[in-house]
């Protein structure tokens, strides 16, 4: 437990220098993050012996994806430049012609989703930095960001502690036998009372976005974590890696965000101006 915390601590360290330091430093933190997971995707689905992701290929189309993308939200390049990402996702359909794989198009389907499940949802966190007053525009502002990390922390900290001593009916046993009902609950409701004490404190959205916020990070948050089970399990492993002491890996750490952010930012586009 005390590796885990202080794991955490570093985790939170790295993010406050990162949006000290503005934008930039922030693009780089994220873009560590998602080629260090993207890679970890690859790894653990190479474990099995019909998939062999297009791991080099896999991680150089998520770099160029999230800097693509990157780039445009930041208003550092126009949005045409975003057909250079769309244009890549093709290579591993070429690159598989020459591999002779019994499997090929679960390779392209693995390589490809990687991208998916791992670099989009950290470009739409990034692009939510740029989130002011019910619109987005190319002023950085690290709150909203900051506030998601602090819903997404309440969610697992509360399922735990409520787990632990209350809990006692199985919420999806077949996936992931120790979550409960009672931790889930629990979970929901130091989410939204973390979510109206950031509404006091980041004011770019209101009160009632900010629950809503929380309520999308509780349900879609909980259901990554299920997924990210539900892949291990069928991988057979217990942990995505070990780069993280006390957490695992980079996928089990943010196994909640990836789900989740990609609700909470078409929330916000959906409220925008």
């Amino acid at each position: 437990m005390l590796t885990r915390a202080i794991t955490g601590l570093f985790f939170v360290l790295a993010l406050l220098t990162s949006f000290y330091f503005g934008s930039l430093s922030t693009f780089f933190l994220f873009l560590v993050i998602t080629t260090l997971g993207v890679e970890e995707f690859y790894n653990i689905t190479s474990k099995s012996k019909e998939v062999a992701p297009l791991k080099f290929f896999g991680i150089l189309i998520s770099i160029i994806t999230f800097v693509v993308i990157s780039l445009i939200v930041a208003g550092k390049a126009e949005q045409k430049y975003f057909a250079i990402p769309l244009l890549v996702l093709f290579f591993p359909f070429v690159i598989e012609l020459y591999r002779k794989s019994k499997t090929p198009f679960v390779n392209i389907a693995y390589t490809i989703f990687g991208v998916f499940y791992i670099t989009l949802p950290f470009a739409m966190l990034y692009h939510i930095g740029f989130y002011n007053n019910h619109q987005f525009s190319n002023d950085f502002t690290y709150t909203l960001i900051w506030g998601f990390f602090f819903i997404l922390w309440s969610n697992d900290t509360g399922a735990y502690l409520s787990g632990k001593y209350f809990g006692k009916h199985k919420l999806f046993e077949r996936i992931s036998p120790k979550k409960t009902w009672e931790g889930s609950f629990g979970g929901a409701v130091l989410s939204i009372v973390v979510a109206y004490v950031c509404s006091m404190y980041f004011e770019e959205i209101s009160s009632k976005d900010w629950i809503i916020i929380a309520i999308i990070t509780v349900v879609f948050g909980s259901l990554g974590d299920l997924v990210e089970s539900m892949l291990k399990r069928s991988l057979n492993i217990k942990d995505s890696g070990n780069i993280l002491p006390g957490h695992g890996g980079i996928l089990d750490r943010f196994d909640g965000l990836f789900l989740s952010i990609p609700f909470v930012y078409a929330y916000l586009v959906l409220i925008s101006k």
